[in-house]
């Protein structure tokens, strides 16, 4: 039997360490945290100095019976949970429960798995951090007496089952604020001037450097050059250079990996954490930039290897984060030599953009020769204006480029690029000059990304609880992640073109969102009853102060205790105070006008199911309803939108001698045929939707589901054989299961499907269960 155990988070890692340790060590795993606090009131005792009481979770009792046998049979415990303050705080737990004694205790910490970065753990092991340990627990105490104490209030106040957190609620403020500020914006337009001209078979692009307020502004300017003649007034060339930006942590691995690879943050997170257990990168959590010695070694040999010395040139890069840990590491790889890991494609993409990104940090600048061009119009004083660049030099630019959020870039690097051979006083043929109308734009919905980076610059949130909070809003229903299409616009555009001037009115489409971040209308409620009531909760910079509070006792600078005193004291007061305040004086209806049939009152308010209209008011018991369609809102829905909304639902006409009827539900827009429901999207208006292609979407659906039954069993009908989005798998209750890839779905056999159910485990509520043989 090995002396010694260690003691890992996850499965996973356990595997690796186990081969890099030997026949001494037995690595066991503790599937994460094992104890929390109990849900009720009996969690924390607030009247003696908020003293928690914790207790082993339901799914992890086997798994501490199996740690205390193993412990038992040791002589030496290496605890080895990840190097944060969570992982610390497992530490703790389980020293606590499974009683393990300080002589035969020890703490070990590394930020990669490997062979090397284990062995020099277990070389140098320490104590549990009690300050780290402090810190998770002041987190985790106050978050609880936030959510426990508000979460009621909503529940009474506005609707039962809201929840509330110090956190979630500060982000979904922010969505709920962009979003008002895009309601309440007025778009102006301008005319931008462009011109495209012939030199020697080339063209070379330019524009006004300003834009002009009017119409009739940029009109006259452009029949001011209906005869002009165009030069090279000047040439201006000088060198610039671009530097490589610093290695990823956690929030730059979020945002970048949204706008190159398109994963959201959790996807992030959960792809980045299978390539830190099989020992391919560094931890994944962490606000620092900074590479070891070491590593950067290691990285000088692959670009002077790959790319020559000339590419290489050392860098320390600082944190600008207040909390960060500069002895922690930025994401990189373990191995700069591998340029492929991972089990499937997502975990080499990412893998590679962390190469990337690593390696491009210790090369050398890119030299550019930039180029600015000024050309004279031989009828007025206004200048063209265009520029280029050359690279002379790629440095960095051989491996990597970062990606921006900015919407604006593309206009802005239109006229960018390689430009023709030019010289001063050289005249220039014009093939066009352009006005278009251009309108100005409100700041962007948050993407997923973008909201990291802005809770990263309030200083509201860390490395670890970014992607939980993003999670938690959407869970919520809080906040919707999905895209949206844009609504038609006029624009005009004036043309100078072959000695002509030409004016034409165009139509683009603008406004469209893709996979940003929109709050429900339950979130605008919410936010403004917490914004009124709770002012100190939901404020930017006290829940920014509270991470730095967080710091402090994580560095041994304060007692979590008088921490959590400081803040509960007036947060209950706040509390008791609300207790009275009246449903009525809650904002959660708004009367729209009447009717002008009936001449009842039409009002919005937020119903069982969500946001709704009604005719008539709540003790009428002829009262009519119909739900809001996505993007509506009560605070702003007009009454001319809620009388559209009563013509649903509405009949569509006949098929198979049945009534087609398309409505509006709780999902989105359907139609109804034969008690059966069709799904409508975003591609069809169910006020618009016409007979024949009602028809049409029936037969498709019932064909659709045709092709997704592949087999079923007289010995158990419960049990399916489907087609799903990613191929075959076997349905059981509500449980699905993965049918292996070795086998063929057509032929499977009833005792086959068994096997594979009792060897597969069951999802549920989050955590994965074994069936019992």
């Amino acid at each position: 039997m090995p002396k010694n155990l260690v003691i890992v988070e996850s499965p996973a890692k356990a595997k690796t360490i186990e081969g890099y340790l030997g026949k001494d060590f037995k690595v066991a795993s503790s599937y994460g945290h094992i104890r929390d606090l109990p849900k009720g009131d009996k969690a924390i005792d607030i009247k003696n100095n908020f003293n928690p009481t914790y207790e082993v979770t339901a799914d992890k009792k086997e798994v501490i019976k199996e740690l205390k046998r193993l412990v038992k049979d040791s002589e030496t415990v290496y605890l080895a949970s990840d190097d944060d303050r969570e992982g610390e705080a497992i530490s703790w737990h389980l020293k606590e429960v499974l009683k393990l004694k300080d002589e035969s205790t020890k703490r070990i910490v590394f930020r990669e798995i490997t062979k090397n970065a284990i062995v020099k753990a277990i070389e140098n092991p320490r104590t549990i951090d009690l300050d780290l340990v402090n810190a998770q627990q002041a987190r985790r105490i106050l978050d609880r007496l936030v959510g426990f104490e508000l979460s009621p209030i909503l529940w009474k106040k506005i609707k039962t089952g809201l929840s509330a957190g110090r956190v979630q609620s500060v982000a979904v403020r922010l969505i709920v604020e962009r979003e008002r500020d895009i309601e309440k914006f007025n778009s102006k337009s301008s005319f931008r001037i462009t011109a495209l001209f012939d030199v020697k078979g080339k063209q070379l692009s330019a524009e006004l450097p300003k834009k002009f307020d009017s119409q009739e502004a940029a009109e006259e300017f452009l029949k001011k050059c209906l005869q002009a003649d165009f030069n090279i007034e000047n040439l201006e060339t000088k060198p610039g250079k671009k530097t490589p930006a610093a290695p990823f942590t956690t929030s730059t691995l979020q945002q970048e990996a949204s706008r190159k690879l398109y994963f959201s943050v959790a996807q992030t997170m959960s792809v980045a954490q299978k390539l830190y257990e099989a020992g391919k990168i560094t931890y994944m959590r962490t606000d620092s930039v900074n590479l070891s010695d070491d590593a950067m070694a290691a990285a000088k040999n692959e670009i002077n290897d790959a790319y020559g010395p000339d590419f290489h040139k050392a860098r320390k890069f600082t944190t600008k984060s207040e909390g960060a840990q500069e002895a922690h590491e930025a994401i990189r790889p373990t191995d700069f030599s591998k340029h492929e890991a991972g089990g499937d494609r997502n975990e080499q993409r990412l893998y590679e953009l962390i190469w990337k990104r690593a390696i491009a940090s210790q090369m050398a600048d890119a030299q550019l020769e930039k180029t600015s061009v000024t050309i004279g119009i031989s009828t007025t004083p206004e200048k063209l204006s265009a520029s280029g660049e050359v690279i002379k030099f790629e440095g960095f630019l051989k491996v990597y480029l970062e990606s921006t959020d900015d919407e604006d870039d593309d206009e802005e690097n239109e006229s960018k690029g390689l430009l023709p051979p030019l010289e001063i006083g050289q005249n220039l043929d014009l093939i066009e000059l352009k006005g278009r109308e251009t309108f100005s734009r409100p700041s962007p919905r948050y993407t997923e990304a973008s909201l990291v980076k802005k809770l990263e610059e309030m200083g509201i949130g860390r490395p670890s609880t970014y992607a939980p909070t993003i999670s938690t809003i959407q869970k919520r229903n809080y906040v919707i992640k999905e895209s949206r299409d844009g609504k038609d616009r006029d624009y005009i555009e004036m043309k100078v073109k072959d000695g002509g001037f030409s004016k034409q009115t165009k139509t683009e489409t603008a406004g469209a969102d893709k996979n940003k971040l929109f709050p429900t209308n339950i979130a605008m409620v919410v936010n403004d009853f917490l914004v009124e009531h709770f002012p100190t909760v939901i404020d930017f910079s006290f829940t920014a102060n509270v991470e730095k509070e967080f710091d402090d006792i994580a560095h041994g600078g304060q007692n979590w205790q008088d921490m959590i005193g400081n803040f509960y004291g007036k947060f209950h007061s706040r509390v008791e105070e609300t207790a009275n305040v009246a449903r009525a004086d809650i904002n959660t209806s708004r009367e729209l006008g009447n009717d002008p049939k009936t001449g009842k009152p039409i009002i919005a308010r937020l119903g069982k199911f969500g946001p709704l209209v009604q005719i008539g008011d709540q003790e009428d018991e002829e009262k009519q309803f119909a739900s809001l369609k996505k993007g509506q809102f009560i605070e702003n829905i007009t009454l001319e939108d809620a009388l559209e909304l009563f013509k649903l639902p509405r009949d569509v006409g006949q098929f198979e001698d049945k009534k087609i009827v398309a409505a509006l539900g709780r999902f989105g827009p359907y139609i109804r045929h034969d008690s059966k429901f069709v799904s409508l999207g975003k591609e069809h208006d169910p006020l618009s939707i016409t007979e024949e292609v009602a028809i049409q979407l029936i037969k498709e659906k019932r064909e659709a589901d045709e092709k997704k039954h592949i087999k079923t069993f007289e010995e158990n009908p419960e049990i399916q054989i489907l087609n799903g989005r990613w191929g075959p798998y076997i349905k059981f209750g509500k449980n699905n299961f993965k049918i292996p890839k070795d086998k063929e779905a057509e032929s499977l056999t009833y005792d086959e499907t068994i096997e594979i159910i009792e060897n597969q485990p069951v999802k549920k509520k989050g955590r994965a269960y074994a069936k019992k043989k």
